[in-house]
């Protein structure tokens, strides 16, 4: 008798799945939902202020497993679980000050993104070399994120969780894009290698091309990073320039809200001042230039005398051009404004922050969210309007990039800053509302993503904290704590050149959403010719 043996495609995601006994078997089928859930928070736990990046490997090797070989119906339940793992505790400090409702509607609605990723990524796993065409996925999931509903909303990119991590100098390579796609790739190929050596001692045989990509998609993006590090560098190019970081807290209680303005403003411009008297005594470096935080004078400068007063003060003891963070009222148009202030002319310059933010400085379905609770439109009883040039500020000779607060979030936006002539980057920004909450330092995460990303010096002025100086490689030198009065005094270098993810923009995550789409592709034709083999047969 001749015994034919049935080709196995390497393709075959696993073993046929056997009913599990009656007992345990509850437990076993909740076994890749739980496993979902909680892979999604431990990709959590590797976001700032903890220094665990390592941790998303694991986070998206156990993802992998949930997914791979899964019906598409199954797994979007389990993507959206893995999204609400991750997505629930990142942004909790969305509701700090509104309470759990945005919270949870805001995570509800991001996590449908992470299933239809989970989705795809089960869809493309019966395919070779699936972790390349699954990573793809998830950053085609991160771009379609970082632009709808309501312009966007790319918290919690992977890059983010990626400051402290050897990954970090991709960002210079290709974006953000690059580096979230090298994280994703590495975690999916763990498991893909762990899967395949399970087998092979199942079965005594190894595929070599399966097991070939396994070891690539971990190995690739591993060097990949470590050629990187040659773009990254703190050399200064074009001089350097003394920077003063202003941080003057706010007032904690007892303030109605006009009052609480007027304080935030004269906390910066008393910063400013003692720092101006340590300057004359001696004690600190005359800096060059200032750089106050988003909100630092909520009070109108052009049409409160008094304010104008406040900072003409500040500025003149300090002898630098300083940037005021205003909200200011011109021709019918609230504006969350940058205000370049010379100590003799005073106002000479400004830029108004374009990409503002929904439910915070704008409330998108107005009437709608009224409906639903009359406390939440009085927060924002009159939206901002967005501004429509990048800001780069000529202070002392230094170009300076303005992208205030939430802008450090988008890549246009600071790319096109660093385009229009940006030597240095700062991020003023306003956290107060968030409190002691993880968000500062998420956000501070992003900057020092940034400063690679560009190859620039990223200054971080916050009202409360954590205001920060961070150099060219994203090393932070100075930093200040948070809810107290500080200023922090450094000479950066002035950067010029254009790392290759400057140059190339959006470029490599259009790359990388074809990849996914050709993956998709791809696998509906696989399936196609599956069931038209079946019916023949």
């Amino acid at each position: 008798m001749t015994v034919t043996a049935t080709p196995v495609d390497e393709s075959d995601p696993m073993p046929p799945r056997t009913a599990p006994p009656a007992r345990g078997g509850r437990l076993v089928r909740l076994l890749p939902a739980a496993a979902a859930a909680l892979s999604g928070l431990l990709l959590y736990v590797s976001f700032p202020p903890r220094t665990l990046w390592w941790l998303a490997l694991p986070a998206f090797a156990v993802f992998g497993w949930v997914l791979r070989g899964r019906s598409w119906k199954a797994a979007l339940g389990l993507g959206y679980l893995f999204g609400l793992g991750f997505l629930l505790p990142l942004l909790v400090w969305t509701g700090v000050e509104v309470g759990p409702g945005p919270w949870i509607a805001l995570v509800v609605i991001e996590a449908v993104f992470v299933a239809l990723v989970g989705a795809g990524v089960a869809a493309v796993s019966k395919l070779p070399g699936w972790p390349v065409w699954a990573a793809a996925l998830w950053i085609a999931g991160e771009a379609v994120r970082a632009r709808v509903p309501f312009s966007g909303f790319p918290w919690g990119k992977i890059a983010f969780g990626q400051a402290d991590g050897v990954f970090l100098p991709l960002a210079a390579l290709g974006g953000t894009p690059v580096l979230g796609f090298a994280v994703v790739l590495c975690g999916f190929g763990l498991y893909e290698i762990v899967r395949l050596t399970l087998r092979a001692r199942r079965t005594g045989t190894v595929r070599r091309t399966a097991a070939a990509v396994g070891v690539l998609s971990v190995a690739v993006p591993l060097v990949a990073a470590l050629a990187a590090r040659s773009l990254v560098s703190d050399k200064a190019e074009a001089g350097t320039v003394t920077v003063a970081v202003i941080q003057g807290n706010v007032p904690r209680l007892g303030l109605d809200f006009n009052s609480q303005r007027r304080a935030v403003l004269d906390y910066h411009a008393r910063e400013t001042e003692r720092l101006a008297a340590d300057v004359a005594a001696g004690k600190a470096e005359r800096p060059d230039i200032v750089l106050w935080p988003e909100n630092s004078s909520d009070i109108d400068p052009f049409t409160n005398p008094d304010a104008r007063t406040v900072i003409d003060k500040a500025a003149k003891a300090i002898g630098a051009p300083i940037s005021v963070g205003g909200v200011v009222d011109r021709d019918g148009e609230l504006l969350n404004e940058q205000i370049l202030w010379d100590p003799e002319k005073g106002p000479v310059d400004t830029y108004d922050k374009r990409q503002i933010q929904p439910f915070g400085e704008y409330l998108p379905l107005r009437s709608l969210v009224g409906a639903i609770n009359e406390n939440w439109t009085s927060m924002v009883s009159r939206d901002f309007s967005r501004g429509d040039d990048p800001g780069v500020f000529t202070m002392n000779g230094a170009g300076v990039g303005l992208v205030t607060c939430y802008e450090a979030a988008f890549d246009w936006a600071v790319r096109d800053t660093v385009t229009a002539g940006a030597q240095l980057i700062s991020v003023p920004s306003n956290n107060a509302t968030f409190g002691r909450s993880e968000m500062t330092y998420q956000q501070l995460a992003m900057s020092r993503v940034r400063a690679v990303e560009h190859s620039r010096a990223v200054t971080v002025p916050v009202t409360s904290g954590v205001s920060a100086v961070i150099m060219p490689d994203g090393e932070i030198t100075r930093r200040t704590g948070m809810f107290v009065a500080d200023s922090l005094v450094q000479e950066v270098p002035l950067r010029t050149s254009r790392t290759p993810a400057t140059r190339l923009g959006i470029l490599p995550e259009i790359a990388l959403v074809l990849v996914a789409a050709g993956g998709l592709g791809w696998s509906v034709a696989a399936g196609v010719r599956g069931r038209r083999a079946g019916d023949v047969r």
